[in-house]
């Protein structure tokens, strides 16, 4: 399942992260690796701000799409 289905306020660990090895870098220098736990703090529209590693990034909505949890 993607991120961008889940729920505010839950904390889900990240099993897979999808997308070419360009996005799946870049994914990972944000912090997104397998096993780390991601928090969404909010939604609005197509965008999201989620909570990992006890930081805040905003993700536009094809972002979110390649993180699954």
């Amino acid at each position: 399942m993607s991120l961008i289905i889940c729920q505010e306020g839950e904390v889900y660990p990240i099993k897979k992260i999808t997308g070419n090895d360009e996005t799946k870098k870049f994914l990972n220098s944000l912090g997104f690796v397998v096993g780390e736990e991601v928090s969404i703090i909010s939604k609005n529209g197509d965008n999201m701000i989620v909570n990992i590693k006890d930081s805040r990034i905003a993700l536009g909505r094809s972002m979110a799409s390649r993180i699954m949890i």
